[in-house]
């Protein structure tokens, strides 16, 4: 059977879709050369009758199944992060929600998790101080810590909002860095994910931002395990990599060059937390896997096709990037419906989804491509679309 797709320019094409999956079993040995999280969606609860501005209500057993998929094919974990549309959908008190419920399973199973660690329980009329900032971090870090689980400082609308130059960046930082029983994980966010970090560090020059985030890891070495890069700058994660302290990892937040970036070089490599590997979760640990053989060649072979669809769901407004991530799980029968909080299932065009099926239907990330498919026809269906 083939299925008319509209294309973005207006009309439609004809596309036959695969027959049979690739091959990717959970189990399998860990994953050995490299630490890799995958940031997890968040699934909506459908019958929920809300409005778009109020809390977000979600299905808690679907959420929840989703992470034991990713754990099941040895992948980390990253909770509560902006792929769970934290602070697009998704509150504190949900992201709260969400901390405690994932990281119970966590235990429960024996996967492993890291969690974010923000500010978003501020509000503009709460967050104008530094110390309004220090105390919301503050109280996340306990939580995420009472759980358990590994702490993710996120970068902080609020502290980019009142922050007056690098040293206050630096001074809530090495406060927050004291306080931390365990080493945390810092999450440089760049504003192609989130306008509102423009400036982060204390400027708008890279450079000197870059500076200043050095700095702060220079101070509390011991403290930090690693830092996330989401710059979409492969030269300039690599660069900032070489310059990290013995023992502080690279973990590559970049959805555009995540397989160079992993393979890494003569001088290094990249870990990984990434967004990306919610659809791509079994064919990058099935990948990882060949490299930890020691096979460059092999694992770039697996996870460079994958760039194209990757390039397609984080283009351009990159922060709606989860529409198409869980509009996938959704065709992977990963959940029974195409909803999200918020309402963001609206946020990409109709030639938007059908590329990303089309894309994504290549690369046999559908376990059943016959539900895929008839998914995917009930959505063109709905906007008109006959077949």
């Amino acid at each position: 059977m083939t299925l008319r797709l509209p294309s973005p320019g207006g009309g439609s094409r004809t596309y036959t879709p695969r027959s049979e999956p690739a091959r990717l079993a959970a189990g399998g040995a860990p994953l050995a050369s490299r630490t890799v999280f995958s940031a997890a969606h968040v699934v909506a609860d459908p019958y929920a009758d809300i409005g778009p501005d109020a809390p977000a209500a979600v299905d808690w057993d679907a959420t929840l199944a989703f992470r034991r998929h990713l754990w099941s094919h040895g992948l980390g974990v990253a909770e509560a992060m902006d792929t769970a549309q934290r602070g697009m959908g998704l509150d504190w008190a949900g992201a709260a929600e969400l901390i405690r419920r994932s990281a119970a399973e966590a235990k429960a199973v024996g996967g492993r998790i890291a969690c974010g660690v923000g500010t978003d329980q501020l509000t503009p009329a709460t967050g104008g101080s530094l110390d309004a900032v220090r105390a919301a971090y503050e109280e996340q870090l306990a939580l995420v810590e009472e759980t358990g689980s590994q702490a993710i400082l996120m970068a902080s609308r609020a502290l980019a909002a009142t922050a007056k130059s690098p040293d206050d960046y630096l001074a809530v930082y090495a406060h927050l860095l004291r306080q931390a029983t365990e080493p945390v994980v810092l999450h440089w966010l760049g504003p192609m994910f989130d306008p509102a970090l423009e400036g982060y560090w204390g400027s708008t020059d890279l450079d000197a931002a870059t500076e200043t985030f050095l700095q702060v890891i220079a101070e509390h070495p011991d403290k930090v395990d690693g830092v996330k890069i989401s710059l979409l700058d492969a030269r300039r994660e690599i660069e900032l990599r070489r310059r990290l302290p013995k023992g502080v990892r690279c973990y590559t937040g970049d959805d555009f060059h995540y397989p160079e970036l992993i393979a890494g070089d003569e001088r290094g490599f990249s870990h990984a937390l990434l967004g990306i590997f919610d659809p791509l979760g079994p064919l990058a640990a099935e990948a990882v896997r060949v490299l930890d053989t020691g096979d460059t060649k092999g694992f770039r072979e697996l996870l460079d096709p994958t760039v194209e669809l990757s390039r397609h769901l984080f283009q351009p407004p990159t922060r709606f990037y989860k529409t198409g991530v869980v509009f996938l799980a959704w065709l992977a029968g990963h959940q029974d419906h195409f909803a999200m909080v918020g309402g963001l299932q609206s946020a990409r065009s109709l030639p938007h989804l059908a590329r990303a099926y089309e894309l994504a239907d290549g690369l046999g990330l559908f376990p059943d491509p016959a539900v895929a498919e008839a998914r995917m026809t009930s959505l063109l269906s709905v906007y008109g679309v006959d077949q």
